[in-house]
């Protein structure tokens, strides 16, 4: 079971992009940043979805201190490639930030590729 967290300004509706999907396997919880941060330090959750309306520092800013800068990588406003969300998870990236304004085409992407690993 895949465990994704949501966090931000729009952490209801990237948990709601997520569980449209109907992945199976995956499990989305909307969540607090300092909670969060707790749950995948313990290996209770395995992502996390932060949004905050830039993208930039809001949306990871409690994560970056917890968890470290290389568990953590902001797409800002843009939105990413396929592949360059798979190499992301090849690193070991496990919380990602992104603007509110991306949340349907990001969210899906982070969750199907997370989904592709864990099978």
């Amino acid at each position: 079971m895949t465990k994704i967290l949501t966090g931000g300004v729009g952490k209801n509706e990237a948990a709601n992009a997520v569980k449209a999907l109907g992945l199976d396997g995956v499990e989305v919880t909307v969540s607090s940043d300092m909670d969060a941060a707790m749950k995948l330090r313990a290996g209770q959750a395995d992502y996390y979805l932060g949004t905050c309306h830039t993208g930039a520092g809001a949306s990871l800013g409690v994560l970056v201190g917890l968890m470290g800068q290389p568990a953590c990588h902001t797409f800002g406003r843009s939105v990413p490639t396929e592949e360059e969300v798979e190499a992301l998870l090849a690193d070991g990236k496990k919380v990602f930030g992104f603007s509110m304004d991306q949340i349907d085409a990001v969210a899906p992407l982070i969750a199907r590729a997370a989904a592709r690993r864990a099978a």
